[in-house]
């Protein structure tokens, strides 16, 4: 090859090698989900499934991983063991802001994606136990520390006010664990964060004689009032061949990230899920009813993080 050859040859490597590089980009993102046995696992494996679908043209491979819960996921996106993850918006609310147990440790830098799923507070209890009253003394799960059914479980107790004598005996328990215990009496009540309709709640209403438990009253009213991430709402009672709807509270299940992730990265999971709604909502029964407004432009916990606000902007979903 000629000098003037070579001089060419380096000139048009040189030329392309940002091109190159652009195409080569690869990123490996962990979802923070809850455990295997929840609804957070399943939701994040769909997630998962339609972010990966765009490798070839995004370079970003999802993965979704098992974790205690919401308030665990909030401390792994801090530290950079997940990139993204599945946070309850109570808790996601408390942390960005720095309320309650984050009141000396505020996530400034977590960022919202879009919200998912409503979730709403079921609690499954024995017969005879009808509403928060009946619980005063009995014994209840409300799920493992660092999940985020624990986290609101302490709001609900905080809004009740039970007094010491009369506070349910707080009973730590796999999920898998609660329909044989309360069946075999061992266990009064066992309390969910769940969207509806849900599998594993039939499951539990068919397995022996149990009722949900209305969650409501001025207890409940003041709570809601004062908490801009919590919505009053009904368990309907037909999926679960029941005439009676049961009311209730909830949250939004929300896809978090820090303000620090890769815009291409973020972007990659936003314009593939508010694309592929339809797909999104078949995969798992809590998704069901996911409406495109309600995921970008509703009551989300954290600012949205600014990858995602250009997509939703150059797709019309925002202004």
């Amino acid at each position: 090859m000629s000098k003037v050859s070579s001089i060419a040859l380096a000139l048009i490597l040189v030329v392309l090698r940002p091109a190159l590089a652009e195409e080569a980009f690869h990123q490996f993102a962990s979802l923070g989900t809850g455990e295997m046995t929840g609804v957070y696992y399943p939701v994040g494996s769909a997630i998962c499934a339609i972010v990966t679908q765009g490798l070839r043209s995004t370079g970003v491979r999802c993965s979704p991983e098992t974790t205690p819960g919401s308030v665990y996921n909030v401390d792994a996106l801090r530290t950079g063991e997940l990139e993204f993850a599945i946070v309850q918006s109570d808790v996601a609310y408390a942390a960005f802001n720095g309320k309650g147990a984050y009141a000396q440790r505020p996530a400034s830098e977590l960022r919202s994606v879009l919200a998912l799923h409503r979730e709403l507070v079921t609690i499954i209890a024995r017969p005879g136990i009808k509403d928060l009253s009946d619980l005063a003394g009995k014994r209840v799960n409300v799920g493992p520390e660092g999940s985020g059914t624990r986290h609101t479980w302490e709001g609900i107790a905080a809004a009740v006010g039970w007094k010491n004598g009369e506070a349910p005996q707080i009973v730590d328990m796999p999920d898998d664990a609660t329909g044989p215990a309360i069946c075999a009496g061992s266990l009064d009540a066992s309390l969910l964060v769940v969207g509806h309709p849900s599998m594993k709640v039939g499951a539990l209403l068919a397995r022996c004689p149990v009722n949900l438990v209305a969650v409501n009253g001025s207890a409940i009213d003041s709570l809601v009032a004062a908490s801009p991430y919590f919505r009053e709402g009904t368990i309907k009672g037909g999926p679960y061949g029941s005439t009676v709807d049961t009311p209730s509270f909830g949250v939004s299940a929300v896809l978090m990230t820090t303000a620090n992730m890769d815009d291409r990265v973020v972007a990659a999971f936003a314009r593939a899920l508010v694309t592929q709604i339809e797909t999104l909502k078949s995969k798992n029964p809590s998704l069901a009813n996911l409406s495109l407004d309600d995921m970008v432009s509703g009551s989300l916990p954290a600012p949205i993080h600014s990858a995602a606000m250009q997509v939703y902007r150059e797709l019309g979903l925002l202004n």
